[in-house]
């Protein structure tokens, strides 16, 4: 029994909220409602040809859940669609699926171009460990077209941003990177964490690869960890085989949660869109505050690129005080229920000082390149009413 929607001639009847709650259930006999969870370590073959050809991949089925489960190929169906991709492939978390990547599509010799403007354990990533295996990498600055031109060398296999980036929402030109990219025959990817596929699809702009931490929006509630990545049938046949092969795979229950949250993400982002919106033009206008980094400013350098490229500005506004870390530490520690954590995406809203948590362990060098300031904080702007939000960050900024 089957009430899903799969094909491509289908899913042009419908918009985005309902593919997000609707595409890959695959109805089983028992008629259930919801997605069931299948949490089964390995699955039961008809017969030992039947085994053979299952394992071989001469005919389609479940053997082993660290190599195809139901409940998270539901998942998985369901991202690819909402991203205008032909598959998802689903990990352990965000960082898995960025560590997938560069485990599928890059070898000894081989050189990447990677934005400054990216999460802080991304740049570890790439400077700590990925450089260990022969890979030389160099980072530039996201909206310095010039820049990523020049980078180019012979050998790059590989483009990497993240737009808006994290956590001063830089908006990076995607379809002027791809074109670099394709020009010297590299692989184009776009961390979509901030935007999820409700605001951006950067496929339409020419991006091969997506990566998504869905431990953010696409939960929106801190449940669970979880990440994918997203491209075509060709370009995730090797994604596969390093997560089938190295076991960093989701599990069936995070991937239930992140089907819960799909159900919702639209309506989550348009509130987190207004929220952070009100929040951004407030902050402008306190005195304590020197500078708020938001897309959705007019002001803000990337305003017309983002209104281009997105649906909306996004749920995170960053933002400078006077007085260094000391105001910037009042200001956190004054809040009376915004989460003092580096997690973003909830429904919740959460706060954090990135010089000290998410970006701590760059050097004092690169944080100054990357704009990473001790006044920084940002603010994960959730659903609570927004004059509480306002009114809990002004008894710190009225103190400093």
């Amino acid at each position: 029994m089957s009430q899903y929607i799969e094909s491509s001639e289908l899913e042009q009847e419908y918009q985005m909220a309902t593919l997000a709650i609707r595409t890959g259930h695959e109805r089983t006999h028992e008629g259930e409602h919801s997605e069931p969870i299948f949490l089964t370590s390995s699955f039961v073959c008809k017969s030992a040809a039947d085994a053979e050809a299952k394992f071989s991949g001469k005919i389609a089925g479940n053997t082993y859940s660290r190599y195809t489960n139901p409940t998270v190929r539901t998942f998985e169906q369901r991202l690819a669609k909402l991203e205008g991709a032909q598959r998802a492939i689903a990990t352990s978390s965000g960082m898995a699926a960025v560590h997938a990547v560069c485990l599928a599509y890059l070898k000894a010799g081989d050189h990447v171009i990677c934005s400054r403007a990216v999460f802080g354990s991304i740049i570890s990533l790439f400077e700590k460990y990925i450089i260990k295996f022969g890979v030389d990498v160099t980072f530039v600055e996201l909206e310095n077209l010039d820049a990523w031109q020049q980078a180019i060398r012979p050998n790059t296999r590989l483009l990497f941003i993240e737009t808006p980036s994290n956590p001063l929402a830089q908006v990076g030109d995607m379809q002027a990177i791809a074109d670099i990219a394709h020009a010297h025959g590299a692989l184009f990817a776009v961390d979509n964490c901030f935007c999820t596929p409700m605001l951006q699809q950067p496929i339409k702009f020419g991006a091969d690869l997506v990566i998504h931490s869905a431990t953010k929006y696409i939960d929106g509630q801190g449940r669970v960890l979880g990440g994918a990545v997203v491209g075509s049938q060709q370009l995730m046949e090797e994604i596969n085989g390093v997560i089938r092969t190295l076991g960093n795979s989701m599990s069936p229950f995070n991937a239930w949660v992140f089907l819960k949250g799909l159900e919702t993400l639209n309506l989550r982002m348009k509130a987190h869109c207004e929220n952070a919106q009100t929040l951004a033009e407030w902050l402008q206008q306190h005195p304590n505050v020197e500078k708020v980094y938001y897309a959705g400013l007019p002001d803000h350098v990337g305003h017309a690129l983002a209104k281009k490229q997105q649906k909306g500005f996004g749920g995170v506004v960053s933002f400078v005080v006077k007085g260094e870390r000391e105001a910037a530490w009042k200001v956190i520690d004054s809040t009376k229920f915004l989460s003092i954590t580096s997690n973003l995406g909830d429904v919740k809203s959460t706060i954090t000082h990135p010089a000290t948590t998410s970006h701590g362990r760059m050097s004092a060098e690169a944080k100054a390149t990357a704009g990473i300031s001790e006044g920084l904080i940002r603010v994960s702007v959730g659903l609570e009413d927004i004059h509480d939000i306002i009114a809990d960050l002004k008894r710190g900024l009225d103190l400093i």
